[in-house]
């Protein structure tokens, strides 16, 4: 088993890597070497914790695929990488979106938080139209709409669920999994504005950095367990 100060010391040998190539000039090495950080995470948490959940494993293991296809993207037709990147990063938002909703209880959070169900639905609904109409005069084709739509939907998705989880039990384990998912999902946030609105280099840093920072609160929390009355809710 690989020590934890060694996987430290990789990431961030890696991480500091991304940033000499970064803001040097060379955006190409600095997204080659930035796409490694997620695949190290996942190493970090295989080999350091015991008791793995299976979503949790499909999220982190989908999410590296994609990322590395970023070093091969080059070499591929645009289509499949634009096509086969952003699915597998839909499904493993989905995986992470049922790791965080299979301990919530349907009824009880009609019950109580009604009310925040409706407001976050109608701001989520909001956002994806700002972040479609800020994507769509890039688009081409009908099936890259319908992407985009499934794409942003499943990113919003794991916010909302991460913060009626965190209404639900208010724990240790349910605070990390909400700020992990909100530092993704601004990392996303704000990969679309790097992507399409201005290609500035400390967009790229923000949003690799923003995503170190919620992965790692993902694999924090992974280590802790509910409390025993949050898990019995209904």
């Amino acid at each position: 088993m690989y020590s934890p100060k060694v996987l430290a010391f990789i990431l961030g040998f890696i991480y500091a890597l991304y940033i000499y190539f970064l803001f040097s000039g060379n955006v190409f090495y600095a997204d080659a070497i930035g796409s490694l950080i997620l695949p190290v995470l996942t190493l970090w948490y295989f080999y350091n914790v015991k008791k793995r959940s299976i979503y949790l494993i499909l999220f982190l293991v989908l999410h590296s695929i994609s990322d590395i296809m970023i070093i091969f993207s080059q070499y591929m037709p645009h289509y499949v990488d634009y096509f086969l990147g952003n699915t597998l990063y839909i499904l493993a938002y989905l995986a992470l979106a049922i790791e965080i909703a299979r301990k919530l209880s349907v009824s009880y959070i009609l019950k109580h938080y009604l009310f925040s169900v409706i407001v976050l639905f109608l701001l989520n609904s909001y956002i994806t139209y700002v972040l479609f109409q800020i994507v769509n005069s890039h688009l081409l084709k009908g099936a890259e709409y319908v992407l985009e739509i499934v794409y942003n939907i499943s990113m919003l998705m794991i916010l909302s669920l991460a913060l009626l989880n965190y209404f639900c039990k208010d724990s240790r384990k349910a605070f990390y999994i909400l700020v992990g998912t909100v530092c993704i999902v601004f990392s996303e946030v704000i990969n679309v504005a790097y992507l399409y609105v201005a290609h500035q280099n400390l967009l790229n840093f923000f949003t690799i950095s923003l995503g170190l920072v919620g992965f790692y609160f993902l694999y924090e929390q992974a280590k802790l367990k509910y409390r025993k009355q949050d898990s019995t809710i209904n």
